[in-house]
């Protein structure tokens, strides 16, 4: 008699689509929470109570906050960089590069504020000397992918370390550019409303550059 086929298999692909989506639903509504009341402020509790699950639940899928917000920096990260990828490979005129890098930011955060918030107050964590551990990891990816760009628009050799002052300034100058435009555009196109700040800024990057590399080369 030929063997009965087994129900295990599709009872444990259901079982791991529940606990994905489960894990999912609590990492959407991490993000929520943390961009309304902040890394520092938020708990636990209002975790679980805007994703309807118990803290239990949370305890299973995640260590504490820290293990939660180290996944979601990791993935926005990720996803960002893919994005600068798409926009800025193959380009090595520095201010058509540096105007891409500024469309490549606005392209992946326009519709994703709760990620831009993350992203910025996450960024803040990193100069203080108690913070979240292994958010920084996401980030160095992220500024040396910026950094490898720069250099093949600079041209010029550089110390690694002043390469990653660049590439520091010009994420400040970013980002900055992206919250300022972003709150007093509300729901206007960012592109549209802030053309001639954003042609500014590209100059304004371009000639911190420049200089920056002039320092290293008179010294």
């Amino acid at each position: 008699m030929a063997a009965q086929p087994s129900e295990s298999p599709p009872q444990r692909s259901r079982q791991a689509r529940r606990v994905t989506a489960t894990r999912q639903k609590l990492l959407e509504a991490a993000r929520t929470v943390f961009a309304e009341r902040g890394l520092d402020l938020t708990r636990i509790d209002e975790i679980t109570n805007r994703a309807d699950v118990g803290k239990g639940t949370f305890y299973y899928h995640f260590k504490g906050k820290d293990e939660l917000i180290r996944q979601l920096i990791k993935t926005v990260m990720g996803e960002l960089v893919g994005v600068i990828d798409q926009r800025c490979s193959g380009i090595t005129d520095l201010r058509a590069l540096l105007d891409a890098l500024i469309g490549a930011h606005i392209e992946f955060f326009s519709k994703r504020w709760e990620d831009f918030v993350l992203y910025f107050q996450s960024r803040s964590d990193l100069t203080l000397e108690q913070g979240y551990s292994g958010i920084e990891t996401p980030f160095i990816n992220y500024l040396e992918r910026v950094e490898t760009l720069l250099e093949s628009a600079i041209r010029q050799d550089l110390p690694q370390a002043a390469l990653r002052r660049i590439a520091c300034g010009v994420v400040g100058f970013v980002s900055g550019y992206y919250s300022f435009a972003a709150i007093a555009s509300k729901d206007e196109d960012i592109d549209e409303t802030f053309r001639s700040l954003r042609g500014a800024m590209v100059a304004s990057m371009a000639r911190f550059i420049q200089e920056t590399v002039l320092s290293n080369s008179s010294n």
